[in-house]
């Protein structure tokens, strides 16, 4: 056992003394110890309620004759640093959540791992470690958030946040935005839409590191305290069997998660989480792989923030193995793929069945032909941006607008809030890049302040920032190379004409290339006085196209 290396033997009677100090008997000791990876906290609602899912997976590691040993990583909610300073933490937490399981995982050489997250970036972060350790390990989730119900209609995070703008034009009153912040999240559970959180936890089924239903089970059900415990036997038959991560994310793995995302219309931040943790695999998932899935999957769920659907109604309509299997009818899946359960993702989708046809539509029948996102290309995004395009209304599918710069979200905001944007305009904020935010903070605010004051079908967006899963409009984000490595959107001037094709692929700003090169030779970097983990986060990071992966 790889544990053998911290208990057995004389050379490790102090070892020994020292679990023994932790109340573990002998029995205890000699048995397979599994690192359990908790992010529970009481900062996050979809993280409160995660020490019960712990004990549930302890139970199935002791039924199956483990030794739990629970450690803790810090955890962010999104949607609580929003809109200010601390969204800078967001994405750059990924990499401290990787490095700090790597750091224990290899101090303490557990001969299993599982994980336990639930919102945001804890998800790819955890995975991105399962990745790079390569031991026996299994992801569960703590599940999705029940949508809220505001005056006879479901409502989510994302409802509160577009209807800031409403209040602020009179479309809602303040005892109406009162009434609908204390009822939008009812309880515990990663936010109810097809967010960033919901995106990573469906798609670690898909990628064949979580149990199926993982993603869609409510976190407030018993079947989610079932199926910690299933997990919890699990990893230890996957420790007997040795079934590393590295025969389950293997490129038809990504493959199968990156048509599922398609499939059901993911948050744009999968194109950053799914190349990283496929780099930690030894994989290369370039933009254009998401394009090339993109054209040939079929958009068949309509979830928040694009449609009227939540997490509960997909499971409801028979979770991800549905999905997965619909998109097998037509060999979209590839079935072979290895997974947690030690049977292929065919095995564990056969027999899955849709139970209502307009949450999981058939494949004759799809809301979109294509997939929900898609990356653009051109001589402003030389090396790609990343649109919802299952969110973006038909109108903007192509737009031709001039632009409106702007050098920060809250620049934006406030003239957003203003009514100050004129309807065609493009709305340009830079420096929010990996770099230049540093932090690549989410733009949930703006897009939801557009949605807000009416201009979300005549007003488009552009950032080398990214958007929160949330996000709906024409927002194209992840615009590489960033400005603060002086990509071309550091040179967009107010007034410039810039050309959006979302069914082309193409972003363009319509100026000469004469000029453009003229202006890039005369752009010169910014300087931020930077202190403690952010300075050393922008050294490091490198742009969205790669997955805003550290540099070796």
């Amino acid at each position: 056992m790889r544990s053998d290396r911290m208990k057995k033997g004389i050379e490790r009677a102090p070892h020994r003394s020292l679990f023994k100090a932790l109340g573990l008997t002998d029995r205890e000791i000699a048995q397979p110890m599994i690192g359990i990876a908790n992010s529970a906290n009481e900062v996050i609602p979809g993280h409160l309620h995660l020490h019960q899912l712990s004990d549930a997976v302890k139970a199935g590691i002791r039924l199956a004759g483990g030794t739990p040993l629970e450690f803790f990583t810090i955890g962010i909610c999104d949607g609580i640093i929003m809109g200010h300073e601390g969204m800078k933490y967001s994405l750059s937490s990924r990499e401290l959540i990787a490095d700090s399981i790597e750091s224990m995982a290899m101090g303490y050489p557990f001969d299993g791992l599982v994980l336990i997250p639930n919102c945001d970036k804890i998800i790819p972060g955890m995975m991105m470690a399962a990745a790079r350790l390569n031991i026996p390990t299994i992801l569960i989730s703590g599940g999705p958030m029940l949508a809220g119900q505001f005056h006879g209609r479901e409502i989510d995070l994302a409802t509160v946040f577009e209807a800031v703008g409403r209040l602020k034009t009179g479309g809602i009153s303040p005892a109406e935005m009162e009434e609908m912040e204390g009822c939008a999240c009812p309880g515990v559970g990663s936010c109810a839409g097809m967010f960033t959180a919901n995106s990573m936890n469906c798609l670690a089924e898909a990628l064949g590191l979580a149990l199926p239903y993982n993603g869609t089970i409510p976190a407030i059900s018993a079947d989610r305290i079932r199926l910690a415990k299933e997990s919890g036997l699990q990893i230890m038959d996957l420790v007997k069997n040795r079934i590393l991560p590295s025969r389950i994310l293997t490129r038809k793995a990504f493959e199968n998660a990156i048509t599922v995302d398609m499939a059901f219309g993911g948050s744009t931040n999968t194109s950053l989480h799914l190349p990283a943790i496929a780099n930690e695999a030894g994989i290369s998932l370039p933009l254009q792989t998401f394009n090339k899935i993109s054209d040939r999957t079929p958009h068949l769920c309509n979830m928040s923030p694009a449609g009227p659907y939540h997490l509960q109604d997909l499971h409801r309509a028979g979770g991800i193995p549905a999905l997965m299997a619909e998109l097998s009818r037509k060999k979209m899946i590839h079935g072979d793929a290895m997974t947690v359960t030690r049977r292929t993702i065919g095995e564990n989708i056969k027999g899955a069945k849709r139970f209502d046809p307009e949450v999981i539509r058939p494949l004759e029948n799809p809301y979109h032909v294509n997939g929900g996102l898609v990356a653009l290309f051109g001589n402003l995004a030389p090396k790609g941006a990343v649109v919802k395009r299952s969110a973006v209304d038909e109108s903007m599918l192509k737009h031709r607008g001039s632009a409106r710069v702007f050098e920060s979200e809250e620049e934006a905001i406030k003239t957003i809030l203003a009514r100050k944007i004129k309807k065609g305009e493009v709305i340009v904020i830079r420096y929010e890049g990996p770099k230049g935010g540093p932090g690549f903070r989410e733009m949930l605010a703006p897009t939801s302040a557009i949605v807000g004051v009416g201009r979300d079908r005549d007003v488009a967006l552009l950032t080398d920032g990214r958007f929160s899963g949330a996000s709906r409009g024409a927002a194209i984000g992840h615009i590489s190379p960033e400005a603060a490595e002086g990509g071309p959107i550091a040179v967009v001037r107010n007034g410039d004409l810039i050309e959006i094709d979302i069914p082309e692929k193409k972003l363009n700003l319509l100026i000469s290339e004469t000029e453009l090169k003229r202006r890039l030779s005369q752009w010169k970097p910014r300087k931020k006085e930077l202190k403690g983990y952010l300075s050393r986060y922008a050294r490091m990071v490198t742009s969205a196209h790669t997955g805003a992966t550290f540099e070796d």
